[in-house]
């Protein structure tokens, strides 16, 4: 399988990485940062530079020809304003999902956020500052431009809180689950199931549980 990874050298989307390159697959991580090249050649990944606030579709289409599945794993990060959570998290995802079209790519997989439902209709929770608000009305847009397109399978995943813990391969995967915490390394996991085992259309959120996840992605809706 032929992967290219956006934000390829995110904690999540590096242990992805190493895990598709450990097997066999072909990874293609998108970066922005020329720095950051050496960290994933030694993950097996092979790297591109790219500005995905600043590429055209057809550029980054033609990185995509050829590719199986697409995973956006990108985000403007913690020290970044309202401004950039929507070029990147929304504007970079759906930027990605034009060029997949483009490209002839049909698998997209989407990692998104629990507590993107409490913003839908514009809803502004009480207890959220404003820049995470607006982080979470980004990836909500995203999901809702991504999910409507007939070009596009896509799955979308809603990680809770994550630690650096190491992985349990265990987990709750569901459309809706209840607030907690996820290891980075499990849901690695979960985005390698799933792209083993797309779920078009659906929208899961992953905690930590006690269901195994090969079993979990098989079970979900």
């Amino acid at each position: 399988m032929r992967v290219v990874v956006a934000g390829a050298h995110g904690q999540i989307a590096r242990r992805l990485g190493r895990l598709l390159s450990g097997r066999g697959d072909t990874v293609v991580g998108i970066v922005r940062n020329p720095g950051h090249r050496a960290d994933l050649e030694a993950d097996g990944v092979q790297p591109v530079v790219l500005d995905l606030e600043s590429a055209s579709a057809d550029e980054v289409a033609d990185l995509l020809r050829g590719a199986d599945a697409v995973v956006f794993a990108a985000g403007a990060g913690p020290g970044s304003g309202a401004a950039r959570k929507d070029t990147v998290d929304r504007g970079a995802a759906v930027l990605l999902g034009d060029a997949a079209e483009r490209a002839g790519v049909r698998s997209y997989v989407l990692v998104s956020s629990m507590g993107a439902d409490a913003v839908a209709d514009g809803g502004t929770p009480p207890d959220m500052d404003d820049v995470f608000v607006a982080y979470l009305r980004a990836k909500l847009a995203a999901e809702q431009d991504l999910l409507g397109r007939p070009g596009l399978a896509t799955t979308v995943l809603r990680p809770g809180g994550l630690t650096d813990d190491p992985g349990t391969g265990r987990v709750t995967l569901a459309r809706h689950v209840d607030r907690g915490a996820v290891p980075r390394d499990d849901v690695a996991e979960v985005l390698l199931a799933l792209l083993d085992a797309p779920r078009d259309g659906a929208v899961l959120e992953v905690v930590s549980g006690s269901t195994p996840i090969g079993e979990a992605v098989a079970a979900a809706p």
